[in-house]
């Protein structure tokens, strides 16, 4: 039988947001005493004019207290190649970004300072316009600085129903 959301419960609405399909990024954030970078699903462009993008962070979450007080970060576009790596930034008691890209080609974003690795599918550099607070996540606008490493050809890291399935790509 299918789970059901109904009042307080949550499992049918868990179930559910895990049936969206959504593209994973990798938020890094430069910090006074190290790098820090976590996997995102929760992304998504909300304005060409001004470039605004949304990301969402668990509250309480290092990166998300990290994203309460600097005011740039950078959003890097994983490709299918990139599972690893997302894996890497998803793990719990994570090292610092610095030691997790060690094997990975990346450079330090001249607009944020955050380090961005080479082969994601584009990278944002941004700008905090607005935090707040929803539930158990930070949500945090920010205004697109510069967009770099856009890769012509490529295909996504989607996560779907808590795996990272291959697109069928005509």
């Amino acid at each position: 039988m299918p789970a059901n959301f109904t009042g307080d419960s949550t499992e049918g609405y868990d179930a559910a947001l895990g049936l969206i399909a959504s593209a994973v990024t990798l938020v890094t954030i430069a910090d006074d005493r190290d790098d820090v970078g976590v996997t995102v699903s929760a992304f998504c462009p909300v304005s060409l004019r001004p470039p605004l993008i949304l990301v969402s962070l668990i509250a309480g979450s290092y990166p998300a207290e990290l994203l309460g007080r600097v005011e740039r970060f950078a959003v890097t576009v994983l490709g299918a190649g990139q599972r690893a790596l997302a894996g890497r930034f998803a793990a719990s008691g994570r090292p610092g970004a610095r030691l997790m890209l060690d094997d990975v080609p990346h450079h330090r974003g001249e607009w944020s300072g955050a380090l961005i690795p080479e082969e994601g599918l584009a990278a944002f550099e941004c700008e905090v316009s607005g935090r707040f607070p929803a539930g158990d996540h930070l949500v945090v606008i920010a205004r697109v600085l510069f967009v770099g490493n856009v890769k012509e050809f490529g295909e996504p890291l989607i996560r779907f129903a808590g795996r990272y399935p291959a697109l069928a790509l005509r």
